[in-house]
């Protein structure tokens, strides 16, 4: 009985192992998707405050959104990227990726404002690129 008890441990503790091996690689594998890609190419145009950049990583139905929002407020592209990078979220995870077709939703964490926020980042491909097509931060539970 022991042996087979002992036999049972050694066996969950290999698929514990396998599994935790098996998180991380995911993990990892969700940066090296053209997803994540995308986005971070949002992220670095944010970052240099590049407003042309930032509307080529966008769907074009998002950049035109950008570009009457811009209009509408009367604020120039400059104080809209500030505004962009301020809500930056920092220390940002990637969680989960889900692809259906052309769409594809991106779930990760992150701070805004130095709090816990969960993000969800939905991307279309569009001319063979992927580009984000909306984003949205809660720190909702």
């Amino acid at each position: 009985m022991r042996l087979v008890n002992r036999a049972l441990f050694v066996s969950f503790a290999a698929v514990l192992v396998v599994s935790s091996g098996l998180a991380a690689a995911d993990s990892k594998d969700l940066k090296s998707s053209p997803q994540v890609k995308a986005y971070e190419a949002v992220r670095k145009a944010v970052q240099a405050g590049d407003f042309e950049a930032y509307k080529k990583a966008m769907t074009k139905e998002s950049a035109k959104k950008m570009d009457e929002q811009i209009k509408e407020s009367k604020m120039d592209t400059k104080k809209g990227m500030e505004f962009l990078k301020a809500m930056e979220p920092a220390d940002l995870k990637y969680t989960d990726l889900k692809v259906n077709g052309k769409k594809a939703t991106l779930m990760a964490t992150g701070k805004v404002a130095g709090e816990a926020n969960k993000g969800t980042i939905e991307l279309e491909q569009e001319d063979g690129q992927w580009k984000v097509a909306r984003q949205s931060w809660t720190n909702a539970k």
